[in-house]
């Protein structure tokens, strides 16, 4: 795992593209190399560099519309005399904010720290919260179930459009509340295909009979989906029980919230319809739960 600040990213990429254009910008308009040197805080050698192009800086911040307004706006203030070094470095930490706050400073950490990953991390804004934790512990819990699905022998249950694991955040109210696989897992040669790490609103039908079991059972707040069969349907235990539902897209939610009514099964399913595969939904209080249930009932058929 590699742990690295926010801080480092301006330090090795966002300060020298703000020199280096910074630099350009201020020998547009006439600056000796000496004066520019002094403006940086940085020697004679790297403006010289700067304005060769031997050190242009990071793309993202260079091409940005807000980082090449600021230089300007701090060149054209050198050059006038109505910005002095505070307003300049006022103007800079503004923009390194900005950026910090899901701009490119984010961006960039998320590829340097891959534990951020698929987050929507704020943690640089906001400082650490009982939201955030909610998210990674979810986020956790669905790559855990997804190894476990992953190391099942459970491909011949994958139903053609795929197969997804997916968990809800506490009190969810809408499928960006719910972390599942992008793209969904697929059956491949006999084994199972993870197409990414699970993220927030990567699932649409899946998250939809979650979010009205979890209306209905505040506890149940995982689910995977999984081809249906007879096998599957005979090895739920008499004390899970498996109710049908009609498979048609519309109206699904409000149809599913009136199964719910009298209460969450282990296993919801559907026979299918014109262009609808016959799905199952196995459903727990977490994607892990959820998936230990479904190979459970793979095990049973076996």
């Amino acid at each position: 795992m590699t742990v690295q600040l926010p801080s480092e990213i301006v330090v090795e990429r966002f300060l020298p593209t703000a020199r280096s254009m910074l630099a350009a910008a201020l020998a547009e308009r006439g600056f000796a190399q000496r004066e520019i040197a002094s403006r940086l805080g940085v020697s004679q050698a790297a403006v010289s560099q700067y304005l060769a192009g031997e050190r242009r800086g990071e793309e993202r911040f260079a091409e940005h519309p807000r980082m090449q307004a600021t230089i300007e706006r701090i060149a054209e203030g050198f050059d006038a005399g109505t910005m002095d070094d505070y307003e300049a470095l006022a103007e800079l930490l503004e923009l390194v904010r900005a950026f910090e706050d899901r701009g490119p400073i984010c961006a960039i950490h998320e590829e340097e720290m891959p534990a951020l990953e698929g987050m929507g991390c704020d943690l640089c804004v906001r400082g650490r919260d009982r939201a955030v934790q909610a998210e990674r512990e979810v986020l956790s819990n669905v790559r855990r179930a997804v190894r476990q699905f992953a190391n099942a022998d459970i491909a011949d249950h994958v139903p053609n459009v795929g197969t997804n694991v997916a968990m809800a955040l506490p009190e969810a109210t809408d499928e960006t509340d719910v972390a599942a696989v992008p793209g969904r897992i697929h059956a491949m040669r006999g084994g199972i295909n993870v197409p990414a790490n699970p993220e927030f609103g990567a699932s649409h039908h899946v998250a939809t009979t979650l979010l009205a079991a979890n209306v209905a059972d505040p506890t149940v707040r995982g689910a995977v989906n999984l081809a249906t069969s007879d096998a599957l349907l005979a090895a739920v235990p008499d004390d899970a029980d498996a109710v049908a539902f009609d498979a048609e897209y519309e109206d699904r939610r409000r149809r599913l919230d009136a199964l719910f009514d009298d209460g969450v099964p282990r296993v919801v399913y559907h026979e299918g319809a014109f262009g609808i595969e016959p799905i199952a939904y196995v459903l727990g209080t977490s994607a892990v739960d959820a998936v230990e249930w479904a190979t459970r009932l793979v095990d049973r058929i076996a």
